[in-house]
């Protein structure tokens, strides 16, 4: 599968923009190996299919899980992993989102890999701002992320990312509607329980932008004692929680759209008043639209 040129991009013009996207957030629990995830997300996939969504999200590392280690992966193993999930796509025709390492030019990235109803890969963000634990296999990203699925403008951070509202910001000034963020919670079972229940800024973050925010996390032991909240959701522009998983079971969340409502309202305002900022702002944004496209030539010349 050759990555595509990204959507968004002026020498390949979006699709018509649909006036409803339907989403599905997978809340999983990681199996011990590859097989046993890849068998996760099949079924997960068509669970998505089956209830009509346009497109599933996926944590972080789904395909391998992340109390993986990382050092013992091979880039064979992780390519044939990538070319069934891109099979899956095609199969089903959805628009699949997954957490996944990736190795580019030789270095391994925490990736979410962005696949069309086709199958093929349109983006593949890394995730740029890392956790110590990931600084020990993982080399960081250099874009922020953006993209399109049939038509509709979208970016994605991914778990820890949620710290730095830049990267959301930007690309939402960019052109961004929807904001997918895989996570995969890895910490003491006290610390995860009290991540329980929306008090983790997302519903902030889709207000402060007006823009959807699907957020699919891993949930239940992680492995090495460590716990993962769940608590996966899908949250409107006015930060209503649309839909909210549970801390302890597998899910597929399911949600209608409605893109009229993610008007990027205090972005948009943001570009342009105070005015002494706005040469600033259109500079940034334009430098996030040309390393988007920089990066996805690079994965075109994989």
């Amino acid at each position: 599968m050759k990555p595509q040129p990204t959507p968004l991009s002026p020498r390949n013009p979006a699709t018509p923009e649909p006036t409803v996207q339907r989403v599905a957030a997978v809340q999983m629990q990681f199996a011990a190996t590859l097989a046993g995830n890849l068998a996760k997300i099949e079924t997960a996939i068509r669970h998505a299919v089956r209830r009509r969504a346009d497109v599933v999200l996926f944590p972080e590392c789904a395909t391998t899980g992340y109390a993986c280690d990382f050092s013992r992966l091979r880039p064979a193993e992780m390519r044939t992993a990538l070319e069934r999930v891109g099979e899956l796509a095609a199969t089903h025709q959805i628009n699949v989102l997954v957490g996944s390492p990736v190795f580019r030019s030789g270095r391994l990235e925490n990736c979410l890999v962005v696949f069309d109803r086709r199958g093929e890969i349109v983006h593949c963000y890394a995730k740029c701002q890392l956790t110590a634990g990931d600084r020990r296999f993982f080399r960081p990203g250099n874009s922020i992320a953006l993209f399109a699925l049939d038509g509709v403008p979208a970016t994605a951070i991914i778990c820890h990312e949620r710290r730095y509202p830049e990267l959301v910001r930007l690309a939402v000034m960019a052109g961004a509607k929807v904001l997918f963020h895989p996570n995969a919670g890895l910490d003491e079972l006290a610390v995860s329980r009290r991540k329980r229940a929306g008090r983790d800024g997302i519903a902030v973050r889709a207000f402060e932008n007006a823009i959807y925010y699907v957020f699919a996390n891993s949930v239940g032991p992680q492995g090495g004692g460590k716990w993962s909240a769940g608590d996966s959701k899908i949250v409107a522009p006015d930060s209503r929680v649309l839909r909210l998983a549970d801390n302890q079971h597998e899910a597929v969340l399911v949600a209608d759209l409605d893109l009229s409502q993610a008007t990027r309202k205090y972005a948009e305002e943001s570009l342009h008043s105070p005015a002494f900022l706005a040469p600033a702002w259109r500079q940034m944004v334009s430098l996030v639209r040309r390393q988007a496209e920089r990066n996805d030539r690079k994965l075109n010349r994989r």
